[in-house]
């Protein structure tokens, strides 16, 4: 656990104006580091072996899973605003509920979980460095801007929480307290993650098109056109999430 004086008062003001300027431009900045990443460095077989890389990305769709499967149980439970306010680092209420009783970050455990299922898929040994340093420095910053923002605002409240509950690593021993008299509420999952996940699938698609196009030979083209399929359905679904939901038929109160 990270005791109180462990707190973010001391944390650089360097690391914190990344983390400011990186929780404002993220939906832009992550999107266009991962295809610069994926595009300009192409998939490599793993130990020379198609069986081997199938099964290489088996596992990378499974962390990916498991950690699209940790946001929904996250926002299922206790939501929290995750853009701020006008893209600031803001919070009304110090949130220690739910799968934030485990971890006081589970919402970034799950994207890095996300992350890690891409870049095993696309298996890429320069990418995997690339990529560690830019989204580690990314959200180590965000984290550090966030706790800074928490400590002056609920001052004890977020020391006491900080010493109870790791900042990552998951500790469930007060999970059932936690979360006792909370129902899973499986719209807010819904309306508010739909996009996240429409990203991460329709990335994982299209990076598996390409590594099976660079094991065949074939072009990355007609690679695409075989997924044009699932693409399509995976689209028009999150096109009626988003049409249900302007029209207020889709929400996360229930009727």
């Amino acid at each position: 656990m990270n005791p109180p004086d462990t707190a973010p008062d001391g944390a650089n003001s360097i690391i914190i104006h990344i983390g400011d300027w990186f929780f404002k431009y993220r939906n832009a900045a992550f999107p266009v580091a991962l295809l610069a990443l994926f595009t300009g460095l192409p998939p490599a077989p793993f130990m020379g072996s198609a069986v081997i890389d199938a099964w290489l990305d088996m596992l990378g769709l499974l962390l990916a899973l498991a950690g699209s499967g940790l946001r929904a149980w996250v926002i299922g439970l206790a939501y929290i605003k995750r853009g701020g306010l006008d893209k600031k680092v803001h919070a009304d209420t110090l949130v220690s509920s739910g799968m934030f009783a485990v971890c006081r970050n589970p919402l970034y455990v799950g994207n890095a979980l996300v992350l890690l299922g891409l870049f095993v898929v696309h298996n890429n040994a320069l990418a995997y460095l690339a990529g560690l340093l830019f989204f580690g420095v990314a959200y180590w910053g965000i984290v550090a801007a966030e706790e800074k923002f928490l400590l002056e605002k609920f001052g004890d409240a977020y020391r006491d929480y900080c010493a109870r509950v790791n900042r990552f690593w998951p500790n469930f021993s007060h999970y059932h307290e936690a979360v006792a008299g909370m129902d899973f509420n499986w719209r807010r999952v819904v309306v508010k993650d739909y996009s996240t996940v429409y990203t991460w699938v329709v990335g994982m698609m299209v990076l598996i098109s390409w590594e099976h196009a660079c094991w065949s030979g074939a072009s990355f083209l007609d690679a695409l056109r075989a997924i044009l399929v699932p693409l399509g359905v995976a689209t028009l679904l999150v096109l009626l999430v988003r049409i249900l939901k302007k029209r207020g038929l889709l929400s996360e109160h229930a009727a």
